[in-house]
């Protein structure tokens, strides 16, 4: 497993490869999303243990929508079963995954208690509920503290995670060096992960806006509300569908411009690059 340099500008290839493979089985890649976040739906209804248990499997089903991309590159069909592609290889493939999730949701629980103490967890419920905030409570005191406290912490768990789930199945890292691995990539990856993240706000701003400008030309807010959900759900689906480039190009030997810059080892303890 070699960890590869890319440049600033393959942050905008990755949003480009990602749409274009969307296009290539737009149903079954818009299908599956829909499916993990009917899942997420559903379990989110269990009491207590419906929150925790969708955020344990998190990292398994970004796995699975990552095995789908690669089919859907590969010029195969991704099947619904692709979605549980996490559990598929094994028992200590799938002790180890599960183990990720536990560690994530462990880690955003911490984030969002932190939060917590800025505005007696309203944040928190939003953001865990999945739901749009009211105005009453965004105006609540400490409520954009809260926000801005759980977003400053939350960017370090993105990047210890952001390439785990694909390590631990393609490349059987135990889960937790597959989280150094995962930060190292992210960090010395750092400009084209910025340029990829700036592209896709853009992506959704603009399309936001778009809907906007339509809604204000036809005059009906109400058609606009409508699609706006169903929307903003393919638009994601698009952006799940680019984490599969961003893994494949920081650690293939062979990514495109990118430069290998050595083998991630251990040694005492530690992890470290080693030079080829």
């Amino acid at each position: 497993m070699k960890l590869n340099i890319v440049p600033p500008r393959q942050g905008m290839l990755w949003v480009r490869l990602g749409m274009k493979t969307f296009w290539r089985q737009p149903l079954a890649m818009a299908g599956l999303f829909f499916m993990y976040m009917a899942s997420v739906t559903v379990l989110s209804l269990v009491p207590l243990l419906g929150v925790a248990l969708s955020l344990v499997l998190l990292p398994a089903a970004t796995l699975g929508l990552m095995a789908a991309t690669r089919e859907a590159d590969q010029g195969r069909f991704p099947m619904p079963v692709m979605l549980i592609s996490a559990f598929r290889q094994g028992r200590d493939s799938s002790r180890a995954m599960i183990w990720l999730g536990v560690m994530y949701a462990g880690a955003l629980l911490s984030v969002m208690g932190l939060s917590a103490l800025f505005d007696d967890g309203q944040f928190a419920r939003v953001y865990l509920g999945s739901g749009l905030p009211s105005e009453e409570t965004v105006n609540a005191e400490g409520f954009m503290t809260a926000l801005w406290v759980g977003m400053a912490f939350y960017i370090p768990v993105v990047m210890l995670f952001w390439h785990a789930p694909a390590l631990v199945h393609w490349h059987q890292v135990s889960p937790a060096k597959s989280l150094f691995f995962s930060l190292t990539a992210c960090w010395r990856n750092k400009g084209a992960m910025l340029v990829y993240a700036a592209t896709w706000m853009a992506c959704f701003l603009f399309f936001g806006m778009g809907l906007a400008l339509i809604g204000a030309l036809l005059g009906s807010p109400r058609l606009i509300s409508a699609v706006m959900l169903p929307a903003v759900l393919l638009m994601a689906s698009m952006f799940f569908t680019s984490f599969y480039f961003t893994f494949r190009d920081c650690f293939a030997a062979d990514a495109g411009d990118g430069e290998a810059v050595g083998r991630v080892v251990e040694r005492d303890g530690l992890y470290d690059i080693e030079k080829d």
